[in-house]
C-alpha cells in the first residue's frame, strides 16, 4: 500500500505525554503519513507542544473544541473529516510508538480490511521516569528490556522483539470484544466516512471504539489482529470514571442483537 496515512492522535491535557508521543512519531522509519491531533478541549498548554515542536518531517495538524465533557467520538469525526489520506490510523497521546510503526501498519494494509493493535502496559514508576525525563529515545530503551520486564515496568517483552507478517491467521471471523485499542487501530478512509465514523452520540465511557469496530465489521470489512507488529507503549494513568460501563456495554450489545436479528430476517 503506498497511500498517504492520516494519523489521529486522541489527546485531552496531557501534553507530556503528547510530547513523547510526538517524538517517537518523528523517528519512523517510513514518513509517507501525516498527523492530524484531535485535542478534545485541551487547556492552552497542549496546543503549545504542538507550536513549539520545531521541524518535523511530516505535517502536523490540529483539532481542537470546546470542552464539554469526554466528546472522543466528535473531535475524531473532525479529525477524519480534515485528514487527507486514504488510510487512518487511531493512536492515542498516551501511546510511544516504535519506529516501525507507521511501517507495520502500511504492511497490514488491506482493502476491505481494518487492524486492531496491541499495547505493552508502562507501571506507574516507569511511567513518571519517562516523563520526567521528557525524552523518548527507542534505541536506548530497548537495550533495557529485559530489565524493564523483570522489574516488572512492563507487562510483556516478546512482541517487541518477535515481528510476524501478515496471515489468514489475523484474521477474525466474527465480531469479539477482546483486543479492541483505540489507542492502536487503523482502516481505510472510504469505510470510516461509509458507516458515518465514530457515533457521536456515545460520550464519556462508552466503548466508541468498540461500536466503531463492530459497525466496520458489519458493514463487511474484516478484522485483522495487529499483535507481533504494530504494538505501542501505554504509558500508565489513572483510569476515567467507568461508571457508566455496564450501560454503555449493554447498549453495544443490544445494537448487535439487534442488527444480527435484521440479518437472519432478511
Amino acid at each position: 500500500m503506498s497511500s498517504l496515512i492520516s494519523v489521529i492522535i486522541a489527546t485531552y491535557n496531557w501534553p507530556e505525554a503528547l510530547n513523547l508521543c510526538l517524538q517517537s512519531l518523528k523517528e519512523q522509519t517510513d514518513t509517507d503519513f501525516e498527523i492530524l491531533i484531535a485535542d478534545d478541549g485541551s487547556d492552552p498548554a497542549t496546543r503549545k507542544v504542538v507550536d513549539e515542536i520545531g521541524s518535523f518531517p511530516v505535517p502536523i495538524r490540529y483539532c481542537w473544541h470546546e470542552d464539554d465533557g469526554c466528546r472522543k467520538t466528535i473531535i475524531c469525526n473532525q479529525a477524519m473529516r480534515e485528514a487527507k489520506g486514504d488510510y487512518f490510523i487511531f493512536l492515542d497521546a498516551d501511546c510511544l510508538v516504535q519506529p516501525d510503526f507507521v511501517a507495520q501498519h502500511r504492511a497490514l494494509a488491506k482493502k476491505g480490511h481494518m487492524v486492531t493493535g496491541s499495547r505493552v502496559l508502562f507501571s506507574e514508576t516507569l511511567t513518571k521516569k519517562i516523563i520526567a525525563g521528557g525524552v523518548w529515545d527507542f534505541d536506548s530503551f530497548r537495550i533495557h528490556l529485559p530489565v524493564h520486564r523483570l522489574q516488572g515496568g512492563i507487562n510483556k517483552i516478546l512482541p517487541i522483539f518477535l515481528k510476524l507478517g501478515d496471515a489468514g491467521w489475523r484474521n477474525y471471523r466474527e465480531f469479539v470484544w477482546r483486543r479492541i485499542k483505540g489507542c492502536n487501530m487503523a482502516c481505510w478512509r472510504e469505510d470510516a466516512l461509509a458507516i458515518g465514523g465514530y457515533d457521536e452520540t456515545l460520550l464519556g465511557w462508552s466503548h466508541e471504539d468498540a461500536d466503531f469496530v463492530f459497525r466496520l465489521q458489519d458493514a463487511g470489512v474484516i478484522r485483522k489482529a495487529g499483535a507481533f507488529s504494530t504494538e505501542v507503549f501505554h504509558l500508565h494513568h489513572r483510569i476515567r470514571d467507568q461508571s457508566n460501563d455496564a450501560e454503555s456495554k449493554e447498549r453495544l450489545n443490544k445494537k448487535i442483537r439487534e442488527m444480527n436479528a435484521a440479518a437472519k430476517s432478511a
